[in-house]
């Protein structure tokens, strides 16, 4: 077996601040896990996962961007339509791939509020290096084809951004992306966390704004479960109900970007002890 991994998960820009100030509170409590031997990022988790793996910028100084003034970012909402189109989705799909590809065809059929270099352009703005990390990164997406997961990494000739972007694409909020000649949609389609990458690791943790699945998407504790199960030391962190109070009704909600990121803060003091268990060596 490898030995640890860290997987961030899918939540919107309140999933983004969140993960920030966990692992923010986690480094202050000396149990940092952000020194994992690799990490794997699914939408929110991507963008935190390439900022983290870059090494440009500290925890402390990610940690206060997401104080920053919102202003200026652009927001987005799953409407009362989309959402019930979603709810079609997991009623008729049977397997994630499936779902997926329900997904990205109401994807193809709704209207973004802004372009396809637009949405790219906002991605770079969040990233502090365009270049893939020299460290183990994986960054999943969904193919808007056939719903399957992929994970891209440096090995695979698509720009950090692009992976990002397509990670982030969240169906009927924003474009659908296209990075190496294919079309993608957000990773947290397939799953929130998609922990199943790190099978064969020792040491996971999982950091998960979303603790939910549905009936054909695995939630992060499930696959947790799975990973216990053939002996890896597993944590799980998900948002406790102050997170929730301040993550509001939309994910994707950047101004409360702040608020969510001061309840990651606050939360990582309850898990130090059980995170710093499975990442010491």
């Amino acid at each position: 077996m490898a030995d640890t991994a860290l997987v961030l998960g899918a939540g919107g820009v309140t999933g983004s601040a969140w993960e920030t100030g966990i692992l923010y509170g986690l480094a202050q409590a000396g149990a940092d896990p952000t020194a994992a031997d690799l990490i794997i990022g699914s939408s929110a988790g991507a963008v935190v996962g390439a900022q983290v793996a870059s090494g440009a910028l500290g925890l402390a100084e990610l940690y206060e961007l997401q104080l920053s003034d919102p202003r200026g970012m652009t927001g987005g909402r799953l409407g009362a339509a989309a959402l019930l189109r979603y709810a079609g989705a997991v009623l008729s799909a049977r397997t994630p791939e499936a779902y997926g590809r329900k997904l990205a065809g109401i994807a193809a059929r709704s209207k973004a509020g802004i372009t396809a270099e637009e949405r790219r352009a906002a991605i770079a703005d969040c990233l502090p290096s365009s270049d893939w990390p020299e460290r183990p990164l994986l960054i999943t997406a969904v193919d808007a084809v056939s719903g399957e997961l992929h994970a891209f990494d440096r090995s695979g000739g698509v720009a950090l951004v692009d992976a990002v972007t397509a990670s982030c694409a969240v169906p009927a909020v924003w474009p659908v992306a296209t990075a190496g000649g294919r079309s993608w949609i957000d990773g947290g389609v397939h799953s929130p966390a998609n922990a199943q990458l790190a099978e064969g690791y020792e040491r996971v943790v999982i950091i998960a704004p979303t603790a939910s699945g549905n009936k054909v998407i695995a939630s992060p504790r499930s696959q947790a479960d799975r990973l216990a199960a053939r002996g890896a030391r597993v944590e799980v962190v998900t948002p406790d109900p102050a997170a929730k109070r301040a993550f509001g009704r939309n994910p994707l909600d950047p101004s409360r970007r702040a608020a969510a990121a001061r309840a990651g803060l606050a939360q990582a003091a309850a898990h130090a002890d059980a995170v710093a268990a499975v990442v010491s060596r």
